[in-house]
């Protein structure tokens, strides 16, 4: 048993962020208030100092890199970066070498998952072979050996006859599909958003409408075969009132976005600066504004890291030919804590998108600080500073847009059903 007193509870089902007590046993929550906590001699005490005691992060859209790529992240080395970062719960991606597209091979991660990392790890599969968009995997396989949603990732599904009947069994089964809203002709080979930053670069660019085009693409798909769907990022104003319409008017839809599409814009880009290069590219200021704005009205559900490990020798490339993508785990609170410093969002509201929404989403019982919830806990000090340093990353690859940046928002201690997985 342990009892947690003296904490600031940070409740995003409620919205309401109180000085009070929290209690454990056996891995769940069995009560929790405010005022004077219970005494019980049996109990460990944990004096929190005032610090935020929150449900921890339920991360939807983790590269794992298993298997194919175990030098860029392990099992291992994401589950303690998840660890480090309050993430008590990664959901991975199927883009692996090979992708996750057979019951063996799920079974497989699940397997080196529950052998090798210190946090909950539930997995996602591909929704076509090899994610080529030509032939849906066996759906029903996948979700009876664990699959919790099915996704392409960046691999669009062009033929939209193959997309309208995997999103008609998966509707017929009750599954979750997560879509990449890039329209894949006008995205192809594109490095930075379109506009006067990319001319001056010479960089190949992409217009945001891409982006709008998919999703209004996707939402015809959803309407025509009412499947649960789920935007993995967007990141433009302009793809907004299409999926705000598609909500209001029923459709079982939900939308994310990263952390870097919330916290930077495509002017970090710099000189050719390509830890800062990910997909979709990052967009104009008034765009990532929009974002905020989204995801504290509501209509933009998840906020996730889409951590992505890649090695140095791909990254150290011309900016056009360095692979995309970051590393997130544990830079995902505190880069956060900007937009709550900054007065955009509220900590509960924060830990809405970050906890509740995405295992609201796939159907998991944590993400929330309620009685029979599991004891999935992150306490942090969201004032304190420190300056990042990317080698001390816990993940095999440091690539990192945060390098050097001041930031705010230390964790100071990450529990897993009850057990501390991770002491500052």
């Amino acid at each position: 048993m342990t009892v947690f007193i003296n904490a600031r509870l940070i409740d995003p089902e409620t919205l309401t962020d109180t000085l009070g007590w929290l209690h454990v046993d056996e891995g769940v929550i069995v009560a929790t208030g405010t005022g004077p906590a219970p005494q019980d001699a049996s109990a460990e005490t944990i004096d929190c100092g005032g610090k935020c005691l929150a449900p921890g992060i339920v991360d939807l859209g983790v590269k794992v890199s298993e298997p194919g790529e175990r030098h860029k992240e392990s099992f291992a080395s994401a589950g303690r970066a998840a660890a480090a970062g309050g993430v008590t719960t990664m959901v991975t991606r199927p883009d692996t070498l090979s992708a996750i597209d057979t019951p063996e091979v799920l079974e497989f991660v699940e397997r080196r998952a529950a052998m090798d990392a210190i946090v909950n790890v539930k997995h996602m599969s591909a929704l076509t072979k090899d994610r080529a968009g030509h032939e849906m995997v066996e759906i029903g396989f996948m979700k009876d050996a664990g699959a919790v949603a099915f996704t392409d990732c960046d691999h669009v599904v062009e033929n939209t006859k193959v997309l309208g009947r995997c999103m008609t069994y998966a509707r017929s089964l009750g599954v979750l599909i997560i879509g990449h809203p890039q329209e894949p002709t006008l995205s192809k080979g594109a490095a930075v958003t379109s506009g006067k930053f990319a001319s001056l670069r010479g960089l190949p660019a992409v217009s945001p409408m891409a982006e709008r085009m998919a999703v209004d693409r996707d939402l015809a798909m959803v309407e025509m075969t009412g499947v649960k769907y789920h935007f993995d990022q967007l990141s433009t104003a302009r793809a907004l009132p299409a999926l705000e319409r598609a909500k209001k008017n029923g459709l079982d839809v939900t939308a994310g976005v990263s952390i870097h599409h919330l916290t930077l814009n495509e002017y970090d880009v710099g000189n050719y600066r390509s830890f800062f290069k990910v997909k979709p590219p990052l967009r104009s200021e008034d765009d990532r504004l929009a974002m905020v704005a989204a995801v504290a009205s509501g209509v933009i559900d998840i906020i996730s890291s889409m951590h992505t490990p890649q090695d140095e020798e791909s990254k150290r490339l011309p900016f056009e030919e360095a692979a995309s993508g970051a590393v997130a785990l544990e830079t995902l609170l505190p880069a956060a804590m900007r937009l709550v410093h900054a007065d955009q969002l509220t900590l509960p509201e924060l830990f809405r998108a970050m906890s509740l929404n995405p295992a609201n989403r796939l159907g998991l019982n944590c993400g929330r600080l309620s009685v029979g919830a599991p004891a999935d806990l992150v306490l942090f000090d969201p004032e304190a500073p420190f300056v990042l340093d990317r080698f001390k990353l816990r993940s095999k690859s440091k690539n990192t847009p945060f390098d050097g940046a001041r930031m705010q928002g230390k964790v100071k201690g990450t529990w897993v059903a009850g057990t501390r997985v991770f002491d500052a």
